[in-house]
């Protein structure tokens, strides 16, 4: 009998993870419910993560399975951040990043990439032969783009953007075929989701400019 982690479903001759299916289900909620900037984001990708890391073991994907175990401390990391500033204010604050932070995540993207791939490539036990650039850009990424929406960062969305480009092919190319049709419905909503935190973004610039002038 196989293991419950290896249940799944066939699609157009494919086997699909239900822990892939449910796991991208939960991830896809997360966007949604990150555009409303409600804390609910956290717990939901919380478990969406380790369903996800449950996925990448049984497909042999450890680049994918340590990029889920360093979400699961993002996203408390997170969880914190934005119950704090909740506790502030009736709203979450969203902004864009500074000058100098976009530096940080820039720099903190092309760093890493070199970095992770070099360890995908030389260390046996990761098996990632094929793609370790793509790989640790995805690995890279996505850590950054998580810790800029702890951040509430508007930010956070394009990178994202720039994750999903590369995200689909290396899913379906992985064999995580409902990964990859996500990373698809992902961009569709990342892309809304940017435009609800600039149209959020200009509302708080509003409501703070008369203070700011009556000071």
């Amino acid at each position: 009998m196989s293991s419950w982690t290896q249940a799944g479903i066939t699609v157009l001759g494919e086997k699909v993870l239900w822990t892939d299916l449910a796991g991208n289900i939960l991830s896809l909620g997360t966007v949604w419910l990150a555009m409303r900037r409600t804390i609910w984001t956290w717990p939901v990708q919380l478990a969406g993560a380790v369903l996800l890391l449950v996925a990448s073991i049984s497909a042999h994907a450890p680049g994918n399975a340590l990029k889920q175990v360093l979400f699961i401390v993002l996203v408390s990391y997170g969880w914190a951040r934005w119950l704090r500033g909740l506790r502030e204010s009736r709203e979450l604050p969203v902004r864009p990043a500074t000058g100098r932070e976009r530096l940080a995540l820039v720099a903190t993207l092309a760093v890493g990439t070199a970095a992770v791939a070099l360890l995908f490539a030389n260390i046996p036990w990761l098996q990632i032969s094929w793609s370790p650039l793509a790989n640790a850009y995805i690995f890279v990424g996505s850590a950054v783009a998580t810790f800029a929406q702890s951040r509430a960062l508007v930010d956070f969305w394009v990178i994202w953007v720039l994750v999903d480009l590369v995200g689909v092919p290396l899913a379906v190319k992985s064999g995580l075929y409902v990964s990859g049709a996500a990373y698809g419905i992902f961009f569709v909503l990342v892309m809304a989701g940017l435009r609800d935190w600039l149209k959020q973004y200009r509302r708080q610039r509003r409501n703070t400019e008369p203070e700011v002038v009556a000071a």
